[in-house]
């Protein structure tokens, strides 16, 4: 069990845990993934931190689907801040107990302020990391939302 899985149990949300085996060749953890669970990668989502006017002690998380990439213009709006870059992977790591590529917007060591993309509403459940690569968790983005305390905007690009 990883902290992600012990959050929705506590909870008592819907959700389903799928494994499988993990490739430390991937070029992408999301995109191997969804190849792996037979689904689209727009209804897997990748979980990202970024620092908030470039200060890496100040973190925030988007959520966004594997399919495509991070707008910071559209995050920094969503979260009110000037300018976001991309954060450190070693403060990522410290701040969620997390290692890259299985960081999960669940069971984070701080919470951080968090925002979903809105194209999960297009979905009846999203995947997302269970907390290590080769686990994911399935759930419906409400739940996600609101064990998470995330926000709905329009953050992803193709």
């Amino acid at each position: 069990m990883t902290p992600a899985i012990n959050t929705a149990k506590k909870a008592k949300v819907k959700y389903a845990v799928h494994e499988y085996q993990h490739d430390p060749k991937a070029e992408s953890y999301g995109g191997e993934a969804a190849e792996a669970l037979g689904i689209e990668a727009g209804q897997v989502f990748k979980t990202l931190l970024v620092a908030i006017n470039g200060d890496n002690k100040k973190l925030a998380v988007g959520i966004v689907p594997v399919s495509g990439q991070l707008d910071l213009k559209a995050m920094a709006t969503a979260l009110k801040a000037k300018k976001l870059s991309m954060a450190n992977p070693q403060d990522a790591e410290r701040a969620t107990g997390y290692v890259v590529g299985g960081i999960s917007p669940l069971g984070q060591k701080k919470r951080l302020p968090m925002v979903l993309d809105s194209s999960a509403e297009n979905f009846e459940t999203i995947f997302m990391s269970a907390g290590r690569r080769g686990l994911e968790i399935e759930m419906a983005a409400a739940d996600l939302m609101q064990l998470t305390g995330a926000s709905l905007a329009p953050i992803g690009k193709q």
